[in-house]
C-alpha cells in the first residue's frame, strides 16, 4: 500500500534557500514520510543548509547539472518502496501529495495536474497547452498537464526509465510519456499550484524547443509509427496530387512527384523497421 511511511520524497532544488526549509517542514507536518531527500543541484546559496536544518536528507551536487540530474540522484538515493517527486519552490501543497499517493494503489504513475487557473499565464500557458495537445496525439490519450513537477510512482518503475531521463528540465515530460507508452496505468490528479517563490529557471523559447524534441524522442523510442506514418502519408499524398496535376496539364510525369513518392516509401519502411525494433526492445523489458 502506498502510504507516507513507505514513500521517499525527492525534491530537486537550485538556489531555493528562501523557501526550501518551509517546504520540508510542511511535508513533515502533513505525514510521517519514510524520508525526505533534497537534492541541492550546486546552489550558490544556503539551500543545503536550510534543508538539512528542516530535517531533510541532503544530497549535494558539486556544480549545477540540471533538474533532471537532481531527480535522478534523488531516485538513486531513495530507499522507500514509492517515490514522490515535487518541486522545491513552494508551489505544491503537502495535502495534494497525500491525495496523489493514495491513488498509487490503483495506478502505476500519478501526476499532479495543475488547473488552468493556477498555471503560468500568457505565452507559458499557450506553450504548455500546445505540448499537451501534441503529447495527447502522440500517445493516443488525453494529457491535461505534461510538465507538472509533482508525481509519484513505485521506485522500481522509476528506476526502469532512469536511463531515459535528461539532465535538464524535461524529466516530467519524459516520465509521463515513458509510462504511458510502456503500457503502465497513468492517472492525473487535479491539484492547485501556488505562485513560486523567486524566479523560474525555465526559459520559454530555449526549454520549449527542448521539451518538443524530447517528446518526439521518447515517443519514437516506444511508438515510432506515430511519427513516421503521418510524414509518409503526407509525402505520398502531395506526390500523387502533384504528379496527377502535371500529367493532366503537361502530359508528363514530374521528377518532383517521383521523388516525393519514393521518399514516402522510404520513410514508411524506416518506420516499419523502427516499430519492430521498439517491439523487440519492449519484450526485453521486465
Amino acid at each position: 500500500m502506498a502510504i507516507p511511511s513507505s514513500t521517499s520524497v525527492v525534491i530537486p532544488a537550485y538556489n531555493e534557500a528562501i523557501v526550501i526549509g518551509d517546504v520540508v517542514r510542511a511535508l513533515f507536518a502533513a505525514g510521517q514520510w519514510h524520508e525526505v531527500i533534497v537534492v541541492d543541484d550546486g546552489s550558490s546559496d544556503d539551500t543545503a543548509g536550510q534543508a538539512r536544518l528542516a530535517g531533510a536528507t541532503v544530497v549535494r551536487h558539486p556544480y549545477n547539472k540540471g533538474n533532471g540530474a537532481a531527480v535522478k540522484s534523488g531516485i538513486r538515493t531513495a530507499t522507500g518502496e514509492h517515490v514522490l517527486i515535487m518541486d522545491g519552490d513552494g508551489q505544491h501543497e503537502p495535502a495534494d501529495a497525500l491525495r496523489i499517493l493514495a491513488r498509487l494503489d490503483e495506478y502505476d504513475l500519478v501526476v499532479g495536474a495543475r488547473s488552468t487557473a493556477t498555471q503560468a499565464s500568457g505565452a507559458r500557458w499557450l506553450g504548455n497547452a500546445a505540448l499537451n495537445r501534441l503529447a495527447a496525439y502522440l500517445t493516443g490519450r488525453p494529457i491535461p498537464d505534461l510538465t507538472s513537477g509533482m508525481r509519484a510512482a513505485a521506485r522500481r518503475h522509476l528506476r526502469e526509465f532512469l536511463h531515459l531521463l535528461p539532465n535538464g528540465f524535461s524529466t516530467p515530460t519524459t516520465t509521463t510519456l515513458a509510462f504511458i507508452k510502456a503500457g503502465y496505468n497513468v492517472a492525473f490528479e487535479p491539484i492547485e499550484a501556488r505562485s513560486r517563490v523567486g524566479r523560474s529557471k525555465i526559459r520559454l523559447l530555449r526549454d520549449g524547443v527542448k521539451f518538443f524534441l524530447i517528446l518526439l524522442r521518447v515517443v519514437t523510442i516506444f511508438s515510432p509509427f506515430r511519427i513516421f506514418l503521418p510524414v509518409s502519408l503526407a509525402a505520398l499524398f502531395i506526390g500523387v496530387v502533384y504528379g496527377v496535376w502535371i500529367v493532366v496539364a503537361d502530359h508528363k510525369i514530374p521528377n518532383g512527384s517521383v521523388l516525393l513518392i519514393l521518399f514516402a516509401v522510404v520513410v514508411f519502411l524506416v518506420g516499419l523497421v523502427s516499430e519492430q525494433i521498439a517491439a523487440l526492445r519492449m519484450e526485453g523489458r521486465e
